[in-house]
């Protein structure tokens, strides 16, 4: 969460020459509304049922530059459909997650107590990120330029 993944694949899209689609905008167009109100109206269980279902999709029909949320890695499903794909992790603290996010309501797993919630997530989560990704890229202190230029550079891609 707020790591810059919609910036950065955006920046990658763009120099690769092909699109960019996030799984969190596909849940946010077909249900019209925002993950905040999915989450507080239907839990985040239903929230993950819709996660799961978006990923799969997105992952069979787009062949460009795919973002996922950052609690898609919880599926078992989801992390072996991964395993064959060039994922790229971007990483960076807590105190630098902190600072973008804030007390952002848009991101409800950390409405209370930002930085303990965000060192619980990643404790609960960093296992399997780092099961599926190719690549570890640490994004502090780093534009996005630097990041995107970083990922390529990594997974050896060649800018159009």
């Amino acid at each position: 969460m707020g790591v810059g993944k919609s910036t950065v694949g955006g920046l990658l899209a763009e120099r690769l020459g092909c699109a960019y689609r996030d799984t969190d905008d596909d849940i946010v167009t077909a249900r019209g509304r925002a993950i905040a109100d999915i989450f507080g109206d239907e839990g985040e269980a239903h929230f993950r049922d819709l996660e799961k279902a978006a990923v799969a999709a997105a992952l069979a029909e787009h062949d460009g530059i795919l973002a996922l949320g950052g609690g898609a890695i919880l599926d078992a499903g989801t992390r072996e459909l991964l395993t064959a794909r060039p994922v790229v992790l971007l990483s960076m603290d807590v105190e630098e997650a902190v600072k973008r996010t804030g007390l952002n309501v848009a991101r409800p797993l950390l409405a209370v107590n930002p930085r303990e919630q965000w060192r619980e997530l990643m404790n609960a989560r960093r296992h399997l990120y780092t099961e599926v990704a190719r690549v570890v890229v640490a994004t502090d202190g780093r534009t996005p330029d630097e990041v995107a230029q970083m990922v390529l550079d990594a997974l050896e891609l060649k800018q159009t």
